[in-house]
């Protein structure tokens, strides 16, 4: 791997250099890091604390009421009435409620639900959980096989999988089950409970013992998902052989592993029809209703072809750009990137660095948002970026997903500035201040934008809450004597060097409204290793690691040891600082957060002559409530901004102040549609000058 070091413009030095080498030590990093698990992380920070307690306190519950249908009046909305019927022995009688991947979207909360109750104990919340599990538990019960999957089994028992003329493409039948499997995984490690862990134990060894190469069935997830949930089951039993004692199933977890690899590898191996991208929609499905690939002709190990929709026009090792649906490419790509973390690929690890390298240099959005065009809620082409544009709340999370993934691979901090632009922007605005109403779209100009208290389609939630309560799992990373600081959130960690060393890390910071981080470092005996604290691209003034957005910021960075000014490197994004540590050693670090413009790649036809405004990780927006004149609104070069703190507006913010020509007042995007309905915003303003 070729280390970038780039020094920092502006930053302060010192002619004594804190790099010396040591023939006793090496901290070179090359390859992978490893997070830190959540339970080894405390955090107690102004910005994220009192937002965990919200979401894990009111959002979660609000999400299992929604899906009882405790928000309406009238009706059977119960979503969890579906296993209950299954488990009465109703299949093939109909009566589901709710679109066919509402168990996933079941399975998706108690994961998000599990990794909270991992770091905040809540009996209460557990218990309800553990009521849903039981009646997940009673529905599989009642199938031989121990195939799970409400709607097919309802409504079209025929078509398990897809078969016989079924649809997966939205049956949903594969992505349903990585998402059992994800939640029995995470819900295990959170409360060491087997029974989630052994329906999706059992409903894993039925995928294993059908799906795979001849003679057993060609079937792979039309909506990705379920790879990266099969190698965290692989890894589980690995690495806990002892817990196969506790799982009342025969357990091969190679199986899982070898189902994965099928799953990544035999996309675009299929029939060659239905051609979607020259058909029209509904011949492409009648063609695979009629079940006209099992047709002699195309083999015993026919299926049909997805499309470029699914990610499956073509093998995806020879894909060369992110296509398709958002969410499923994204997630797609972030199971094939935890694949090449356990088997090292070089053609995987290639292709996650291309289809990376695509979507956040030519189809990411300023907020982090992917996903331009509402038709299959898919990407668009190279440099297409409408300010109007879809922007699903869920693939921007498919994103952030695969950037952390991606980091985990190459401990590259690149990857977590991407993480980091989801997190502050697309990521919060999916959910309101009060915890309880959602987006689902989230364009960055706007005639009229809401939040909605549900939705026919509520992926958006259960998502949320997975990405949420997992964050806190990346704030550290550690290989060897290699310790990374890659997210700014007050917290505390201890971890463990090679020498049997172990070290206390305290972060102190009010980020993103302001630039001090402080780090104070506790090993329990003096020793040298290597900090890498990360330095934000937008804070070097790369906005975007291929120029798709550039910046005017141009404000120094300063880093001091024991409030010492220091010499330091900037290696793949971090700051590189080896020396030998002591008990106390703090470091500070100070990122500029003036105001700064930013503008796209002259390639965004639909952003010429256009401009946004950033501070530090934070994009904001010009919300009508505030500018009555919005449409005579623009942006100026000249720098007249000025960055105030409003500790009562919007559960406390920094606004933006500047002249548009007009005084105008800027928001952070993410706090926008919280205050009034029907709300116009904009985030692109026409440029003056």
């Amino acid at each position: 791997m070729k280390n970038k070091i780039q020094t920092l413009c502006g930053a302060v030095f010192v002619a004594a250099s804190l790099l010396l080498s040591d023939s006793s030590v090496s901290c070179r990093a090359e390859g992978q890091m490893e997070f830190i698990n959540i339970q080894g992380v405390t955090v107690e920070d102004p910005f994220w604390s009192p937002k965990f307690n919200l979401w894990r306190q009111t959002t979660a519950n609000d999400i299992l009421d929604k899906f009882e249908g405790k928000h309406l009046s009238e009706g059977n909305h119960n979503t969890f009435n579906n296993f209950d019927l299954i488990a009465q022995g109703q299949k093939g009688k109909g009566g589901h409620f709710g679109a066919p991947w509402f168990d996933g979207l079941v399975y998706e909360t108690i994961r998000g639900i599990a990794d909270y109750l991992a770091q905040y104990p809540d009996p209460v919340l557990e218990t309800r959980t553990d009521a849903i599990i039981e009646r997940i538990a009673a529905a599989q019960g009642a199938d031989p096989n121990g195939y799970l999957n409400t709607y097919t089994d309802l409504n079209e028992s025929n078509h398990r999988w897809g078969e016989n003329g079924g649809f997966l493409r939205w049956q949903h039948d594969v992505y349903n089950a990585g998402a059992l499997v994800e939640a029995g995984v995470h819900y295990y490690q959170a409360t060491g409970k087997t029974a989630l862990l052994t329906v999706a134990t059992r409903l894993a060894n039925y995928m294993c013992e059908l799906m795979g190469p001849a003679p057993r069935k060609n079937i792979v997830p039309s909506h990705s998902g379920p790879e990266e949930a099969l190698i965290k089951l692989y890894l589980l039993y690995r690495n806990q052989p002892q817990l196969k004692k506790q799982i009342p199933l025969p357990i091969n977890e190679k199986a899982y592993w070898e189902l994965v690899i099928f799953w990544l590898e035999n996309r675009g191996h299929h029939c060659g029809f239905p051609i979607w991208e020259e058909w029209d929609q509904g011949k492409s499905e009648k063609w695979i209703r009629d079940n006209t690939y099992a047709d002699p002709k195309f083999g015993n190990h026919s299926r049909p072809s997805w499309g470029d929709y699914a990610q499956d026009r073509i093998p995806l090792l020879e894909q060369q750009t992110i296509e398709g649906h958002a969410v499923r490419a994204t997630l797609l790509a972030t199971g094939l990137t935890t694949a090449a973390l356990e088997n090292n690929s070089p053609e995987y690890i290639q292709t996650t660095k291309r289809l990376w390298g695509n979507m956040v240099g030519k189809r990411m959005f300023i907020t982090g948002g992917v996903g331009a065009i509402h038709h299959d809620e898919k990407f668009g082409p190279d440099y297409f970026l409408p300010s109007d544009a879809y922007l699903e709340t869920c693939a921007a999370i498919g994103a952030a997903f695969f950037s952390q993934r991606m980091a985990e691979l190459t401990a590259e901090g690149q990857y977590m500035d991407e993480v980091e632009r989801v997190l502050y922007n697309s990521l919060l605005t999916a959910v309101s201040l009060s915890g309880t109403n959602y987006t689902y779209q989230n364009p960055l100009n706007s005639e009229n934008h809401n939040r909605w208290e549900w939705h026919g389609c509520p992926c958006c939630p259960p998502m949320f809450l997975k990405i949420t309560s997992a964050l806190p799992g990346w704030i550290y990373s550690i290989h060897e004597r290699n310790i990374w600081i890659n997210l700014f959130i007050s917290s505390r960690t201890t971890l463990d060097l090679p020498d049997k060393n172990k070290v206390a890390l305290q972060m102190q910071t009010t980020y993103p409204w302001d630039g001090n981080i402080q780090l104070e470092l506790n090993p329990e005996k003096k020793s040298r290793f290597c900090l890498r604290i990360r330095i934000p691209g937008w804070a070097r003034g790369i906005e975007n690691p291929d120029g798709l957005y550039i910046s005017d910021l141009t404000d120094p960075i300063t880093l001091k040891i024991n409030d010492k000014p220091v010499k330091y490197q900037v290696e793949q994004g971090y700051a590189l600082i080896e020396r030998h540590w002591d008990k106390g050693d703090t470091v500070t670090l100070e990122l500029p957060m003036q105001p700064r413009l930013i503008k796209a790649h002259p390639e965004v036809e639909n952003l010429r002559g256009q401009a946004a405004l950033a501070s530090g990780p934070v994009i904001y927006c010009f919300e009508s409530i505030d500018n009555p004149k919005l449409s005579e609104l623009k942006l100026s070069s000249e720098n007249n901004r000025q960055l105030l703190s409003q500790p009562n507006l919007l559960g406390g913010i920094n606004v933006i102040r500047c002249q548009t020509p007009i005084p105008a007042t800027a928001i952070p995007y993410y706090s926008i549609s919280n205050r009034s309905k029907n709300n116009k915003h904009k985030v692109w303003l026409p440029l003056t000058d």
